[in-house]
């Protein structure tokens, strides 16, 4: 069996990644600081005796080399995400992004140990060449325009991991996950799925951006982990760039019509022009499509669950928590009166 390092474990995709590896008899080791993940994620993979969690900072290298020099492969998961994130603090997001892949690509070269870089589908950019391709073109906006600095902190990372293969020989695989939705994912960072779900089931309006015409393709959680624990049993994907997507396309009207649907809610939607939802000149894209025959062919994992099964999954976790939190929230009042 093998051991394993997720940088950011604590976190949506992170945590079912840490419980897919123990499933298979492997010892996972977790660095996560808790800004944006949670201990409540781990609460399965606390069970092990094959786990351990660290509650540190990527940024902190002296951390980052022990835990690296303590395993045999590396997922590096750990990043500032999210739209809203990126607009509220830009600088501390591309610092975050760029620091935090280069230190733990600096610990892994010592000892030559494997390491997954997370990109984002986000790097494609404006390129209307649909499916994207990994080996593709990127077309970024403006640096007048802070959303293209996540995905410009993301193709430096990608282009660190290709660096420290070629110069340095460390065995590197870039991937670029493409709207990975499930369980444990939360709306706060401004993750289109799980805000949508949670504003269906408060009986509030459906916030869609622009006319809803914008398509996205969404990817179940279960998938992504798959396809990230198998690229690492595969020699060939060293060196590699992959995209992890589900191609099916769903305009976010559509999607936004789907979760009234599944959550059985009366709630209707509201469009919202993109400068009052963000800032004057905010671009966003048309079509965001991956091939994914690249990671098919390498893996031989085809995506198991389509977007309705995944809704309802996701319905079926979030449900109770927000009538956990709707009865906690009657009490509160009770008291108070």
């Amino acid at each position: 069996m093998g051991s394993y390092l997720i940088t950011g474990g604590a976190g949506f995709i992170g945590s079912h990644l840490a419980e897919r590896l123990l499933r298979d008899g492997h010892r996972v080791l977790v660095l996560d600081d808790l800004s944006t993940g949670s201990l409540e994620n781990l609460e399965t993979a606390c069970l092990s005796d094959r786990f351990q969690f660290v509650n540190g900072s990527v940024s902190n290298d002296h951390v980052v080399r022990e835990m690296v020099d303590a395993v045999d492969t590396v997922f590096h998961l750990a990043a500032t995400v999210g739209v809203l994130k990126i607009m509220e603090k830009p600088a501390e997001t591309i610092a975050n992004n760029i620091r935090g892949a280069e230190i733990v690509l600096e610990a892994a070269r010592r000892g030559k140990k494997k390491v997954v870089v997370t990109s984002t589908s986000e790097v494609y950019g404006k390129t209307a060449s649909v499916p994207f391709r990994e080996d593709g073109d990127m077309v970024l906006g403006s640096s007048y325009f802070v959303r293209w600095g996540y995905a410009a902190s993301k193709v430096l990372d990608e282009f660190l991991a290709r660096a420290y293969f070629q110069e340095h020989g460390v065995p590197t695989i870039v991937v670029r996950p493409f709207n990975t939705i499930g369980p444990r994912q939360v709306g706060t960072y401004g993750m289109v799925v799980p805000r949508l779900m949670e504003q269906a089931l408060r009986g509030e309006e459906l916030t869609v951006y622009g006319d809803g015409g914008q398509t996205r393709c969404f990817t179940y959680v279960a998938d992504t982990v798959e396809w990230l624990y198998r690229l690492t049993q595969k020699d060939a994907a060293v060196g590699e760039v992959f995209n992890l997507g589900n191609p099916h396309e769903i305009s976010i009207r559509g999607l936004a019509e789907r979760i009234v649907r599944i959550t059985g809610s009366r709630s209707r939607i509201r469009f919202i022009p993109y400068a009052e939802a963000y800032q004057p000149g905010f671009e966003d894209m048309g079509r965001r499509v991956p091939c994914n025959e690249k990671v098919l062919g390498m893996t031989g994992h085809a995506p198991s669950c389509d977007l309705d099964a995944a809704l309802h999954h996701i319905h079926q976790w979030l449900a109770p928590r927000h009538k956990n939190v709707q009865a906690a929230r009657a009490i509160a009042q009770e008291v108070s009166l």
